[in-house]
C-alpha cells in the first residue's frame, strides 16, 4: 500500500457522513442524474424501481448492500472488481461511500494493487451524496427477516 492511497482511503472516511444521515429522497435525485445511465434496480420479480429496464452498462444495484463485489451473475465486470470481490470485498453501506465517489482509489486501496482501476464512468457525486445514494438504494432493498 503507497502513501497516496493511505491518504486518499483515510480521507473519504473522514469525509464520509454517518450513514443513519443519508437522505433517500436526495439519493433518488443522486440516482437520477448520475446513476441512470448505467444502472437500473430492477427486483426478483422483474419490477423496475429505479432507472430502466434495458440498462446493462453496469450491474443491477437491487440488494447491492449486503453482496460480494463483482457477483451480478451474467454481468462482465472489470478485473479490479472482481479481484475485490475474491478477496473479500461485501458491500456495506460504509464501502459504498468510499468507493461511489473515487472507484479507482478505492479499488487500488482495497486489493493493494497500484494497477487496479474500477470501470465506473461517473463519478461526480461528493461523499455525502453517496451516503444519500446509499440510502436510497437501501430504501430499494428486499426485506429482510
Amino acid at each position: 500500500m503507497n502513501l497516496r492511497a493511505s491518504v486518499v482511503a483515510l480521507a473519504a472516511l473522514v469525509a464520509a457522513p454517518a450513514f443513519a444521515e443519508g437522505d433517500p429522497a436526495s439519493g433518488e435525485a443522486v440516482f437520477g442524474r448520475v446513476c441512470v445511465q448505467c444502472h437500473h434496480v430492477v427486483n426478483d420479480a422483474g419490477d423496475v424501481l429505479a432507472g430502466r429496464a434495458n440498462v446493462r452498462t453496469g450491474p443491477n444495484l437491487y440488494g447491492v448492500v449486503g453482496r460480494v463485489a463483482g457477483s451480478v451473475e451474467g454481468f462482465r465486470y472489470g478485473p479490479s472488481i472482481v479481484q475485490a470481490g475474491e478477496a473479500g470485498l461485501v458491500w456495506s453501506e460504509e464501502t459504498l461511500v468510499q468507493y461511489i465517489p473515487a472507484a479507482t482509489d478505492f479499488l487500488k486501496e482495497y486489493t493493494g494493487n497500484a494497477r487496479a482501476r474500477g470501470n465506473m464512468a461517473n463519478q461526480r457525486v461528493t461523499p455525502e451524496e453517496a451516503a444519500d445514494l446509499v440510502a436510497y438504494l437501501t430504501s430499494l432493498a428486499p426485506a429482510t427477516n
